[in-house]
């Protein structure tokens, strides 16, 4: 095969493929090149004139590209399976993800992890993976598996595996915990990612010296900029709950534009279908200023280079066939995609053969202890208590401290002041653990909202005015095994069922697209304003994004990294 490699690049035989009249976008050299481009089975087999092939494709003057890279997302807020991602994503650019499972893994470990990967198979996407490195992500909480050191290290191995990912236990690192230190010794010479938000000084130092090399938290300019010049590569995130793209792009510039990449982290349906994924990305950036080829290899050569994908990135000789033929960049609309010199995607849609291939499905998950009355209910033992202040279009939270309501010894709903009950159930083991906390700034002026998405551990979280719509909220998704539910006046409003560890559907991506619209439409209907509500709810109890969440075992100061009473004295 090698021998005929360099007879194709040589021009002494047929290409199999030959683009023409494109415009190529030269990641290497910072230009846009008029070259023909011939593709040899699965590779990239020469630029340049004087090619012939089986098949040529006229470009007509329309760019191209090396396919995007998302390098760092977590499929399962896509809320579908990986091949039903694939034929979502595929079509608008992206031909390779970096994926880090630990949503399933936090449900249902290893098991959880294996059926990621044997999902990703015979799809034309290329997935690879990070292995988890907080599961649980901290003590914090209870999570439905606990993965060690010598759980993942057979996982290392592989080729889809780049390493470790996101080390979101940054205590752990500083205060060395043993289990933190074992992981981080296992992974030898592949990439460690990072997730440190707000961390700087001695410990952004420390924090880098134990091997983390990336972060995708930053939500300032300068808080990228300290990590930057202490050697970290930032991967500037634009997700659904998540928006950094227009504070961190600034900072971009020809001296540094090489240690910058794209990811989405957490992207919700109805934003792939009504905006895109890293084309996205590429078009706001253009948009707010950056030159389109350093948007382009942002969203290429950069993480291929980081992650060691010497085969990615890049429109050269010998690279893989990747291939994204766009109009402008204004627009970024895709016309075609290739993946290995095939054509699988035509002018946003998929071409490829749905791969026949069946995963073995996953146990149930859904498993809360039999609630026998009064659960929703918080004592008032005092007059002012801590309540967790949403912030709109951020994971970040505040801690506000107020007076509140209360009738007969127990803490009421304030709609007036848009304070609502708000509850994490233990839905792994049937513990029976329960945390119980207050929200402000979700809207709800009547009945309640229940998920089992809810990062990290995934737990059971429903908030709302009355403690029938919440005990109903809560029974529903017991019943269906995971989704969301909308209650009112304890009636199931709407419903989405996701029996996949409680995150994901069997359906396609339009499906449940259209499903958390109408799940959106019915939460707006009892008073809620924000954009993406569930998306909101869903990082509630996450401990490790400040300031003040709740997981099961109850209130967490996250800056303390420690629980704290809900009533303050």
């Amino acid at each position: 095969m090698l021998t005929e490699r360099i007879k194709v690049a040589r021009g002494e035989t047929k290409a199999d493929l030959l683009f023409t009249n494109g415009r190529v976008i030269d990641v290497y050299g910072n230009s846009i090149v008029q070259q023909d481009v011939a593709v040899w089975q699965d590779r990239i087999i020469g630029i340049g004139p004087g090619y012939r092939a089986k098949q040529t494709v006229d470009l007509q003057g329309a760019c191209i590209s090396p396919g995007f890279i998302d390098a760092h997302v977590h499929i399962e807020s896509s809320m579908v399976e990986i091949p039903q991602f694939t034929r979502a994503v595929l079509p608008i650019g992206t031909t390779t993800v970096v994926t880090d499972p630990h949503e399933i893994a936090n449900v249902l470990g290893y098991e959880g992890i294996r059926y990621m990967m044997d999902s990703a198979k015979h799809n034309p996407l290329n997935v690879y993976f990070m292995l988890s490195s907080c599961v649980p992500s901290t003590h914090l909480e209870t999570s439905g598996s606990q993965l060690r050191a010598f759980d993942i290290l057979p996982l290392l191995e592989s080729k889809w595996i780049l390493g470790l990912a996101e080390m979101m236990n940054y205590p752990g690192v500083l205060n060395r915990d043993q289990d933190v230190m074992d992981k981080l010794g296992i992974v030898g010479s592949k990439r460690v990612d990072g997730h440190a938000p707000g961390l700087s000084g001695k410990d952004l130092n420390a924090y880098i010296a134990a091997g983390v090399e990336s972060d995708h938290e930053c939500t300032t300019a300068e808080e990228a900029e300290e990590k930057l010049r202490c050697g970290m590569y930032i991967m500037i995130r634009e997700g659904s709950g998540a928006k950094n793209l227009q504070a961190l792009l600034p900072l971009v510039n020809q001296n540094n534009e090489r240690r910058f990449m794209f990811c989405t982290d957490d992207r919700h349906p109805h934003d792939i279908l009504k905006e895109g994924h890293i084309n996205y990305i590429i078009r706001q950036s253009v948009r707010l200023g950056l030159p389109p080829i350093t948007a382009i290899r942002m969203a290429t050569l950069n993480p291929a280079e980081y992650f060691n994908l010497r085969l990615l990135g890049a429109i050269a000789p010998g690279k893989m066939a990747d291939l994204v033929i766009f109009e402008d960049f204004e627009s970024m609309a895709i016309q075609q995609v290739y993946k290995n010199g095939k054509l699988v995607a035509s002018k946003g849609k998929p071409v490829y053969k749905v791969p026949d291939y069946k995963v073995n499905p996953v146990r149930s998950s859904v498993n809360i202890k039999w609630l026998e009355g009064g659960e929703f209910q918080i004592p008032a033992t005092g007059k002012k208590a801590r309540v967790i202040e949403i912030i709109p279009d951020q994971i970040v939270t505040k801690e506000l401290i107020t007076p509140v309501s209360s009738c007969n010894g127990l803490v009421e709903s304030d709609t007036e002041h848009d304070i609502l009950h708000f509850y994490v159930l233990e839905r792994h083991r049937a513990t029976g653990n329960i945390g119980k906390g207050l929200v402000k700034g979700f809207g709800l002026k009547q009945g309640a909202v229940a998920t089992t998405i809810n990062h990290d551990s995934h737990n059971l979280a429903v908030l709302g005015v009355d403690e029938h719509d919440i005990e109903k909220a809560v029974i529903t998704l017991n019943k269906i095994g995971g989704g969301i539910a909308v209650v009112c006046n304890r009636e199931v409003v709407d419903v989405l069922e996701l029996p996949i560890a409680g995150l994901m559907s069997h359906q396609p991506l339009e499906t449940i697209s259209k499903r958390m619209h109408k799940i959106t439409e019915s939460i707006k209907a009892l008073g809620c304003e924000l954009d993406d509500p569930v998306m909101l709810l869903s990082f509630l109890a996450l401990p490790v994004i400040p300031q003040l969440k709740l997981t099961d075992k109850g209130l967490v100061d996250v800056s303390l990294f420690k629980h704290v009473d809900l009533f303050v004295k």
